[in-house]
């Protein structure tokens, strides 16, 4: 007698069973120009997964049965009716943003915007999304619950880097063929202020409380601090805010300074010094009446802590969410250096893969990911362990990465692939690469979108 796999469909796993259905149809497309002998054992490992029977099933009952089960204990979380996330892909060869749909795992759209498309950043109060075309100098401005470009917004010559605030009113953007900052209102979509920086404005950040932003010129080995232009509500009366007194402190010690970020207590800076093999730490001036500057004064400037040793061209770091450590990647040395905030202090090094381009860390502050771009994979650190746990693969390129919203998935960006590594986090078998979505020409950055509320993961 033939055996038959147990076929259930279930109403509430809708998503879950879209998802499933775009990767298997997309499976079998690619098994079918597989060498016999593959195609054997990838069918055969993965219905031993979905745990369904391969005895007299023929290849369309088979894919109908993984699909409409949806391989139910791989644990996909639920996703309400009506939930939506996005990722959205720069794509700095192609002068588009890559839209991806996180619910279906798939291509929802690809967007036009202006040329060399390199920097992205969410809105954290609306619906929106931003691009910085370097190319044409500007800003364009995505609806993301419809996602169609909205407004393009001119900036100055070869921006390259965006902040947003935290009340989603305001947006800072380094011209560094300008050498300035456009100060955005994004309520009215236009420049309210320009200031001027030093030579080549690279990156940017800025501080949670909104008051300092730290910006890195690479060419100069130089990072600058300067008072941000913080939101005030129409019923209140603003500061006076004069753009030619923003700047309130130059460092130099840093060559190709990269890639700042602040701690969430806004007290810390730490930079990446590309060119060279150090980190440099800064102290961002404590607010007049805060406890910080009613027991220590001279924490009411800005100034270089200390130039910490860690190894060859540092070129991305990673905050630890609770900010108690900071993982630097080391290009050239193969190895991701720990660094403690509160000590200013490097407490150790790991190698963890061949060429690290990007770190991420998980919510919960005990996972680190850093995508190894000279060896196609991403590497899994333990932090509270202090040990590797496992490597992914991954596409060709692995460069920046990004979580969605409830973490379960790892969005790795393939630059030279171009396309969406999509790895699962909380799968019983433990972190996998599930599946890959094409993005476009070289893309540079990546973020995540939701709209609407995410339902508690299982």
């Amino acid at each position: 007698m033939t055996d038959h796999a147990h076929v259930t469909l279930d109403p509430h796993h809708s998503a879950e069973v879209a998802r499933f259905n775009s990767f298997f149809m997309d499976f079998f497309q690619n098994l079918r120009r597989a060498p016999h002998t593959a195609r054997l054992a990838a069918v055969s490992k993965l219905t031993s997964s979905c745990a369904v029977p391969l005895y007299g099933a023929s290849a369309a009952f088979l894919l109908l049965a993984l699909t409409l089960t949806g391989c139910r204990n791989v644990g996909f979380p639920d996703t309400p009716a009506g939930y939506r996330e996005y990722a959205y892909v720069a794509n700095s060869g192609a002068n588009t943003v890559s839209v991806l749909d996180l619910v279906y795992l798939r291509t929802d759209r690809t967007l036009q915007v202006g040329s060399q498309p390199t920097a992205l950043a969410v809105n954290p109060e609306r619906n929106e999304v931003y691009v910085v075309n370097t190319t044409s100098g500007t800003v364009s401005v995505i609806d993301a619950a419809a996602n169609r470009v909205a407004f393009t917004l001119p900036v100055h010559r070869q921006p390259t880097a965006i902040a947003v605030d935290s009340t989603g009113h305001r947006a800072y953007v380094t011209n560094s063929g300008s050498n300035s900052i456009s100060v955005l209102d994004l309520d009215l979509r236009r420049e309210i202020a320009e200031l001027p920086t030093p030579a080549q404005p690279g990156s940017i950040a800025l501080a949670p409380d909104g008051r300092s932003l730290v910006v890195t010129h690479a060419s100069s080995g130089t990072v600058s601090v300067f008072h941000a232009m913080p939101f005030v509500p129409p019923t209140l009366t603003a500061p006076v805010y004069k753009p030619f007194e923003a700047l309130r402190g130059i460092f130099s010690g840093c060559p190709g300074a990269s890639t700042p970020v602040i701690l969430p207590d806004s007290s810390k800076a730490f930079v990446a010094c590309s060119s060279a093999h150090h980190v440099m730490a800064l102290n961002l001036a404590a607010a007049p009446g805060t406890w910080s500057a009613k027991q220590n004064p001279s924490l009411m400037s800005d100034f270089v802590l200390t130039l910490l040793d860690v190894g060859k061209s540092p070129n991305h770091i990673a905050l630890k969410p609770d900010g108690g450590e900071v993982f630097v990647s080391n290009l050239d040395s193969d190895s991701v250096s720990e660094i403690d905030t509160q000590s200013n202090q490097v407490g150790g090094t790991y190698m963890i893969g061949t060429r690290p381009t990007h770190g991420i860390v998980s919510r919960d502050n005990s996972t680190l990911y850093v995508s190894n771009s000279g060896a196609d994979s991403i590497g899994l650190y333990s932090i509270d362990d202090g040990k590797l746990i496992s490597s992914l693969h991954t596409g060709s390129s692995p460069e920046a990465m990004a979580f969605s919203a409830d973490e379960h998935l790892l969005l790795v960006l393939d630059g030279r692939s171009g396309d969406v590594s999509v790895i699962r986090t909380q799968s019983k078998l433990g972190p996998n690469l599930f599946t890959l979505l094409p993005a476009g020409a070289l893309p540079t950055a990546i973020v995540t979108k939701v709209i609407g509320t995410r339902a508690s993961a299982h």
